[in-house]
């Protein structure tokens, strides 16, 4: 028992047990959590650290306790796919999950499955950072062909920020456009703004006051972080969040079946709501929801710096022009390139800071290309401003192509898509 607890310990704190001597250098927060000086700060608003390369995932998969993505689970989802599998996930940007292999299990089996993912619509601009899970989310639509629920939490926007509920609801029919223009099937998506939702529908108010009736206030502001002085919407909204989890919440999509496997592609910093939901489904009698989890997108200015929509220089725009990617990349990115040419020509760029770099990683979809730039910036024969170059010329025409598409999208079609309605599917 007591090697057990020294284990526990060392766990815990990162250091060995000395009797009489209490850990060094560590604070308590979050009912319990421990926070070294240097520890990356992710909760899901704050998403602060200290080093130039971002978060370290490694340490962030075991102190959420999520399994990392490795090549096995990847060819498990070619195998089950016959497809490729993305550039999110041979590069690592999607690196960690819960239960992913039970919901390749169930898809092996013939057993349905549905998708969900969401977006705070905090601005009516979107950035290119706030297109990655739903590339990815529209890529896993598309392989194994399942329905897909897109959650607006405006009401949530509308109790954190300075704003109107009209507001909150103008932009979430905003970002709705963005999120359409992504190219999602009309035919196999529900998107939804709760302010809108909740309204007319009992399935998923039930299962809103289920979440609640399971989670006590101890318990959320353990995990996050509320305190006395937070409003009562704010306490009781991470049950909004998890209800649409359980496909009761859509009895017009499951013909009104409950126990649907839900997988829910999202940033990491949105995992403690879901570690929330996954631990309340089993006493309300709902399966627990899967996850796919992705990195943070870094901003211009490096990756320890959180991007900001109230920043225009912080991220490129969907509404970007042109001129306005080129500068932005050319006078913003942060580099890892040296001080001088003869610096960098000899001793070469380090692509693990290089935003430019990072960026490509996201966007760029050839392997190989990428991988001949990686090698040309490491050792110095490629310049800062020709890989500048790179990214301007791989932006430009993907917010250009997003713009067009986005032109097309129409307030009936998005009136369509936000129309609570049975979709291509037999349940």
């Amino acid at each position: 028992m007591l090697l057990s607890l020294k284990l526990s310990y060392k766990t815990t704190t990162g250091q060995d047990y000395q009797a009489g001597l209490p850990p060094k250098d560590l604070v308590l927060i979050n009912n319990g959590t421990t926070k070294e000086e240097d520890e990356d700060l992710v909760d899901p608003w704050n998403v602060q650290t200290s080093n130039a390369k971002g978060v370290d995932y490694d340490k962030l998969i075991v102190r959420f306790g999520s399994s990392k993505i490795d090549t096995d689970l990847i060819n498990r989802i070619e195998r089950a796919t016959g497809q490729k599998p993305h550039h999110f996930l041979r590069r690592g940007i999607f690196f960690s999950h819960r239960d992913m292999d039970q919901v390749l299990d169930a898809y092996e089996n013939k057993k349905p499955f549905y998708l969900y993912t969401g977006r705070g619509p905090s601005s009516q601009a979107m950035h290119v950072g706030h297109l990655i899970p739903f590339m990815f989310t529209k890529w896993l639509q598309e392989v194994f062909d399942v329905p897909l629920v897109i959650q607006l939490t405006d009401d949530e926007k509308y109790l954190w920020k300075d704003m109107t509920v009209e507001k909150a609801y103008e932009y979430a029919r905003e970002n709705a456009k963005d999120i359409i223009a992504c190219g999602f099937d009309v035919n196999k998506t529900f998107i939804f703004s709760d302010l809108d939702y909740l309204g007319t529908s009992a399935g998923f108010y039930k299962n809103i006051v289920k979440v609640q009736k399971h989670v006590t206030f101890n318990q959320v502001k353990g995990i996050f972080g509320f305190t006395d002085s937070d409003c009562i919407g704010k306490i009781s909204f991470p049950a909004i969040q998890a209800a649409p989890s359980f496909s009761s919440s859509f009895p017009q999509i499951f013909n009104g079946k409950e126990n649907i496997q839900c997988l829910i592609p999202c940033a990491i910093d949105q995992d403690p709501y879901f570690r929330m939901t996954r631990d309340v489904a089993p006493r309300i009698g709902q399966p627990k929801p899967a996850l796919l989890h992705s990195v943070f997108f870094p901003a211009l200015q490096g990756a320890q710096t959180k991007m900001s929509a109230s920043d225009p220089n912080s991220s490129i725009f969907l509404t970007d022009t042109p001129k306005q990617i080129k500068t932005k990349i050319n006078k913003h990115a942060f580099s890892g390139g040296r001080d001088t040419i003869e610096e960098h020509r000899k001793y070469g760029g380090n692509c693990e800071v290089d935003v430019s770099f990072m960026y490509l990683t996201f966007f760029l979809e050839d392997d190989d290309r990428l991988e001949q730039l990686k090698q040309a910036y490491t050792s110095g024969e490629l310049l800062t401003g020709e890989l500048k170059k790179v990214l301007i010329e791989t932006m430009q025409p993907l917010v250009a192509a997003h713009q067009e598409r986005r032109k097309q999208v129409t307030d009936e079609i998005v009136k369509q898509f936000m129309t609570p309605r049975k979709l291509a599917f037999e349940f």
